[in-house]
């Protein structure tokens, strides 16, 4: 393997080094090409999968850990705030030890990771584990694109190699939501442990025995990298939290909100002034800052936002309304299908050219669907979303593959140095637009609903008549299994008390979808005026041109 390597003595900001060429693709045997596929879909379903049994078990996770439900958001916390930061330094340790060591050392740490689990007896060790999982679970997901990437040409690596890779990512969150229901036992997470550590066991042999095409090594770290590193975790660490737990602890009523969010943003700040004035930089913030790349970020955010309908949306309104995991397992059958389904189709159109009217088509599905879930009634049951939470599903994979499959080709006619710029734009804004996405949506569903609460309550006052005759009716309707009068009519009471509460979480949701319609509606159209200038410009160049 070709090493090249700069003096350990040097300085520290040397111009970055360019990087030797690549060996030339050669191409694989038809069963060995299947092969790595399957290692890279195994791959990508053994990482995610996690974050998937992880958002179905908090509740039960907390009861084995003896912790509340504030409590254990922070696994949520634990386990995706590395995934947010770890990329950016994945790509430099890949090139400076090379990808035969760095895939060994990190199917290694995984399993290593996943025996772990199998020992959390706390709160605290269950957040050190889920921390170590979210590191070890990035790790895997470079190496899910790596062998996903493997056995296509150059030109086929971005139209079909990338959308089969980031729809196999995705798939394992609506999945493990899907499976957790069968494989719990007993009510524990034991079972679910054992599984993530018998598929960290089957990805070893994987690794093994199909390696990646050998690729130059260099020496790339450089001493500021780590400290960019530091503060750069730091931020997006704190930005995780403050949008995870923001709406558990409420932001206007825990003042260390506050501060971790201003503090996540001022360690931003110092890291992009850092990374400006250095010869060889970790990121480069010209670029980032440009406003090709600016444009490419904010559409990335806002598509996360928007997606935070079906990640904290349907899901959230159905365990607001006592659905257990086994009632919403079809809802998340029908999920992880238009995931699929979307990959599949994306890998089948996805050419450059095509790009901007994916996204148009993606946002119009979102928009349909979107609306179609913001007329939920009182009596609404996860059968009543799957078509249309399927619809965003595919809408999402459509999106996501071709977005990236842009930025990179972006990225690439720029210059191999810009590749680690821009995977870490694309993977910390999937994960911190998601996350803020999420948080913005529960905060605005518990604002609507204390409105609503309080509008149907002051229109149903107990001195009225028709009130107090519905309390009678339901406190007689008790009279067979609650013999004392008082009592009953307490029951009766609560029940009403029931419904005020289901009405009122009903209507926030809606006020949410509705609110999610708007705005991908809103992008849709700033879209298309912007499909339309850049027609209404090629017209004008001809025109132009016949006329000079």
């Amino acid at each position: 393997m070709t090493e090249v390597r700069t003096d350990p003595g040097s300085a520290a900001e040397d111009p970055a080094p360019q990087p030797a060429r690549a060996p030339d693709f050669v191409p694989k045997p038809l069963y060995l090409a299947v092969a790595y596929i399957a290692a890279a879909s195994f791959l990508a379903l053994t990482q995610s999968l996690g974050q998937g049994f992880l958002t179905a078990n908090l509740t039960t996770l907390g009861g084995e850990l003896g912790a509340t439900q504030s409590q254990t958001a922070w696994l949520m916390v634990a386990f995706m705030s590395p995934r947010a930061w770890m990329p950016l330094m994945l790509i430099k340790i890949r090139t400076q030890f090379g990808l035969r060591r760095f895939a060994e050392v990190s199917i290694l740490i995984y399993a290593a990771v996943a025996v772990l689990n199998l020992f959390t007896t706390d709160l605290r060790s269950a957040l050190v584990a889920e921390a170590l999982s979210g590191i070890a679970a990035s790790s895997l997901s470079t190496l899910a694109f790596l062998y996903m990437l493997e056995p296509f040409r150059a030109e086929r690596k971005l139209v079909i190699g990338l959308p089969l890779a980031l729809t196999v990512i995705s798939l394992g969150a609506p999945l493990g939501q899907a499976l957790a229901p069968l494989i719990l036992e007993n009510a524990s997470t034991m079972s679910i442990l054992v599984l993530k550590l018998g598929m960290a066991l089957v990805c070893l042999p994987f690794v093994y025995l199909l390696p990646l095409a050998a690729t130059p090594t260099m020496k790339v770290i450089k001493r500021l990298d780590l400290v960019s590193f530091v503060l750069l975790a730091a931020s997006f660490s704190g930005i995780v939290a403050c949008f995870t737990t923001g709406a558990i602890y409420w932001w206007f009523e825990a003042n260390w909100l506050g501060w971790l969010l201003g503090g996540s943003i001022a360690a931003l700040a110092l890291v992009l002034t850092i990374e400006l004035h250095r010869k060889a930089p970790l990121l480069d913030v010209r670029w980032l800052t440009s406003p090709a790349m600016l444009h490419l970020s904010a559409v990335l955010i806002l598509f996360r936002i928007v997606l935070s309908e079906q990640s904290a949306g349907a899901p959230g309104l159905f365990r607001s309304l006592g659905y257990d995991a086994s009632q919403t397992m079809p809802l998340f059958w029908a999920i992880s299908g238009g995931t699929l389904a979307g990959g599949l189709v994306c890998a089948a159109i996805l050419r450059p050219a095509r790009v901007p009217f994916i996204h148009w088509g993606a946002l119009a599905l979102i928009a349909i669907a979107a609306s179609m879930d913001s007329h939920a009634s009182i009596t609404v049951a996860p059968r009543d979303m799957i078509v249309s939470q399927a619809l965003i599903a595919f809408a999402s994979s459509l999106f996501l593959a071709s977005a990236m499959a842009a930025g990179l080709l972006a990225a690439l006619m720029k210059g191999p140095q810009y590749l680690l710029s821009f995977i870490t734009v694309f993977l910390s804004t999937q994960i911190l637009g998601g996350t803020i996405g999420s948080g913005l949506f529960r905060t605005l569903v518990s604002v609507r609903a204390s409105t609503h609460g309080a509008l149907i309550r002051d229109q149903l006052m107990i001195t009225d008549a028709a009130v107090s005759g519905r309390i009678g009716q339901t406190a007689r309707g008790l009279s067979g299994t609650v013999t004392d009068a008082a009592q009953a009519k307490a029951q009766a009471v609560t029940q009403l008390g029931t419904q005020i509460a289901r009405q009122a979480t009903v209507s926030a949701y809606n006020d949410a979808f509705t609110a999610i319609a708007g705005l991908a509606l809103a992008a849709l159209a700033v879209l298309t005026l912007h499909l339309l200038h850049i027609h209404l410009k090629s017209r004008a160049a001809p025109s132009a041109a016949a006329t000079a």
